[in-house]
């Protein structure tokens, strides 16, 4: 769930260049050039074109690929972090919700560390959204609309994962909920509270065993909701769908500290897609959907997966030295390594591992997550990041490789809809860019058609 991945610090791939990608016009420079104006070395040159983040093209006759000066200007000012210009983007967002600074991150000002160690997720939740920190208070899904949530959830194939599910029990909720195209503020955050205990009490419960088999539901009376459960925290419910561990209260205070201090983080790759969708006027649900869909990449909230992977494998190989190394030599980033909004450590992942480490069945996992640390400082220094503490949590408490996932999903769903409150008080439509196109110029001779590879049909 890496919110901006690893920067310029990325380690290097192995030295194979990879196959060219198409350019994008202007000046050229050559490898040499466009390494040392970055200032790293010609394999890391070639990671960033692996990941997307550059674009290059190998010229008649030369013998290297040579690179767009524009765009070697623009990854400078991004690992930077410089602001952006005019030119770089339509707009620029300005958000109240969150900032990163100085090596921490802060909520409306506030140390988010801090506000997520002295109350639960829903209360910081409830106060990013309203301003009004309410103590105790509990989110409860509405019996008609989670009946509904639970069969939508149900009747997915057997296979599916937990984003697939939290995507359905969105769209389930938004279509029982005939007032969800009322944006007035006080409709939006009763959607809200609402729509995050769906999510987490539409997934079915963890079953027993490594393969934590899910019985489907013989109908929406199981598992119901009594007052007993609505008074239970966010965290002690999704513990439940899970692991099927029995919880003990540092273990369910270290998830609810990952779902606080998971709530937000500027303006991440899903945070953008809400915004977006918010500024063309889209209703809570279909907000929190979009977000979920910009969520499951690998290089966002399936993160966590992957170093819950590799924990596992360090643990039941009980060498991270070999799997760091494997990991280098397929020319891989190791995961939940580096987190290039800060120059230092992950102030999330120091939190997370300080509550772990009150915890006996933690140890194994995070004496993991040190020696994986270790074992590739010896290359290069990069920390570990929230979505490595995420593993370890997940790995320690004998959860499946996605439980990061949702818990990111479910954690970030409340600081989507304090994004999509902000925006529907903006102009819409204003994150409207205008395209730099790079196609073949007008005209263009129609194209000349060939025979259809497909039967006709009949």
């Amino acid at each position: 769930m890496t919110d901006q991945g690893q920067g310029p610090r990325d380690q290097e791939p192995r030295d194979q260049e990879p196959r060219d990608q198409e350019p994008t016009g202007g000046a050229r420079l050559t490898t040499h050039e466009a390494a040392e104006r970055l200032g790293v070395k010609p394999a890391t040159l070639y990671a960033y074109v692996s990941r997307g983040q550059l674009s290059s093209r190998r010229e008649p006759g030369g013998r290297g690929s040579t690179f767009d000066a524009d765009d070697i200007d623009a990854l400078i000012r991004r690992n930077r972090r410089e602001p952006l210009r005019r030119t770089d983007a339509a707009h620029e967002i300005r958000t109240g919700v969150t900032l990163i600074d100085g090596d921490r991150c802060w909520f409306r000002g506030v140390d988010a560390v801090e506000l997520a160690r002295s109350h639960h997720y829903e209360e910081i939740a409830d106060w990013l959204w309203t301003g009004e920190l309410r103590t105790g208070i509990r989110f409860t899904a509405p019996p008609p609309v989670l009946a509904a949530a639970r069969r939508a959830v149900d009747s997915l194939p057997p296979g599916s994962g937990s984003a697939d599910r939290l995507r359905v029990a969105a769209i389930a909720a938004a279509v029982m909920d005939p007032l969800r195209f009322d944006l007035g503020r006080d409709t939006v955050l009763t959607a809200a509270r609402m729509l995050i205990p769906t999510l987490v009490d539409a997934l079915p419960e963890a079953g027993p065993g490594p393969e934590r088999v899910r019985p489907a539901r013989s109908g929406p009376a199981e598992e119901p909701i009594t007052a007993q459960t609505a008074e239970e925290p966010i965290a002690a419910r999704l513990w439940r769908r899970l692991t099927a561990k029995a919880p003990d209260e540092p273990s369910l205070r270290a998830l609810d500290l990952a779902l606080s201090l998971l709530i937000d983080h500027d303006l991440a790759a899903s945070t953008l897609a809400v915004r977006v969708a918010a500024s063309a006027r889209a209703h809570p649900y279909a907000v929190v959907s979009a977000g979920l869909g910009a969520l499951e990449g690998p290089l966002h909230g399936a993160a966590s997966g992957l170093a819950h992977r590799m924990l596992a494998e360090v643990l039941e190989r009980g060498s991270a030295a070999a799997v760091v190394a494997d990991h280098l030599r397929a020319g891989r980033r190791v995961p939940g390594l580096g987190q290039r909004l800060y120059t230092g450590r992950d102030p999330r992942a120091e939190a997370l591992f300080e509550a772990l480490a009150r915890i006996p069945a933690a140890r194994a996992a995070l004496d993991a997550v040190r020696a994986v640390e270790a074992a590739t400082a010896r290359r290069m220094e990069l920390h570990a990041n929230v979505d490595l503490a995420l593993a370890a949590l997940s790995v320690a408490s004998g959860m499946a490789a996605e439980a990061g996932e949702t818990v990111f999903a479910v954690a970030r769903t409340a600081g989507w809809i304090a994004h999509a409150l902000e925006e529907y008080g903006e102009r819409p439509l204003r994150l409207r860019p205008t395209g730099h196109y790079t196609g073949p110029r007008p005209p263009v001779p129609l194209p000349t058609p060939t025979p259809s590879p497909y039967p006709a049909p009949r």
